[in-house]
C-alpha cells in the first residue's frame, strides 16, 4: 500500500499543474461535450505511459537522442497553434454557453485534439515516463503504477464532470473570453517553455 499511496501522491502532484490537456478537459467539461470520451482517453494515454515508464522506456528515450527535440519542436508548433486559435475564439468574443446548441464539436474532433495535446506534449513523456519510472524503482513498481494511474482516473473525471459548476459562469460570453484568454495564454507559456 504504500507504494499505492505514493504513486497516488505523485501522480496527483504532477498533474494537477494546468496544462494545455487539463485546458482542454475543462472546456469540455463546461460544455458537456463528449466528457467520458475525453476523460477516458486521457486517463488511459497517461496509464500506458506510465506503464512505459515503469517498465523502463525512460531509458530509450534517452539512448535515441534525436527524439527529444523532435518531440519538443513538434510540441510547441502544435501549442502555438492551439494558442493562436484560442485566442482568435476570444477576440472574436461571440461564444456563449448555451446547452441548446451543443458546441463542442464532434467527438472525432474532441478526441484527435486530446490525443495531440496528450501526446505531442513532451512535458507528459518527462512526468509519466522519466519522473514516474525513474521514482517506480524505488518502491513495488506494479503498486506505484497503480497508484499513479488512479490518481490520473481520479483528476481527469473530477476535472471533467466538476467543470459542470461552472456552467452558470460560463452562459456569458465575458467568461468564455476569459477563459480562451487563458488556455491561450497556457499553450503559448508552455510552447516558450519547449522552445526557450
Amino acid at each position: 500500500m504504500e507504494a499505492v499511496f505514493a504513486g497516488f501522491g505523485l501522480g496527483l502532484s504532477l498533474i494537477i499543474a494546468i496544462g494545455a490537456q487539463n485546458a482542454f478537459v475543462l472546456r469540455q467539461g463546461i460544455l458537456r461535450a463528449h466528457v467520458f470520451a475525453i476523460c477516458l482517453t486521457c486517463a488511459l494515454s497517461d496509464a500506458a505511459l506510465i506503464a512505459a515508464g515503469v517498465a523502463g522506456f525512460g531509458g530509450l528515450v534517452q539512448a535515441l537522442p534525436w527524439l527529444e527535440p523532435v518531440m519538443r519542436w513538434g510540441g510547441a508548433v502544435f501549442l502555438l497553434v492551439y494558442g493562436a486559435r484560442a485566442f482568435w475564439s476570444a477576440w472574436r468574443g461571440d461564444e456563449a454557453l448555451e446547452a441548446s446548441k451543443g458546441r463542442g464539436g464532434s467527438l472525432k474532433a474532441a478526441l484527435l485534439t486530446c490525443l495531440a495535446l496528450t501526446w505531442a506534449n513532451p512535458h507528459v513523456y518527462l512526468d509519466t515516463v522519466v519522473l514516474l519510472g525513474s521514482v517506480s524503482a524505488q518502491y513495488d513498481a506494479l503498486g506505484f503504477a497503480l497508484g499513479a494511474m488512479s490518481a490520473s482516473f481520479v483528476f481527469f473525471f473530477t476535472l471533467g464532470y466538476g467543470a459542470r459548476l461552472l456552467v452558470p459562469v460560463f452562459a456569458r460570453p465575458g467568461a468564455w473570453r476569459a477563459l480562451d484568454m487563458f488556455v491561450g495564454a497556457v499553450m503559448w507559456v508552455i510552447a516558450a517553455g519547449l522552445v526557450f
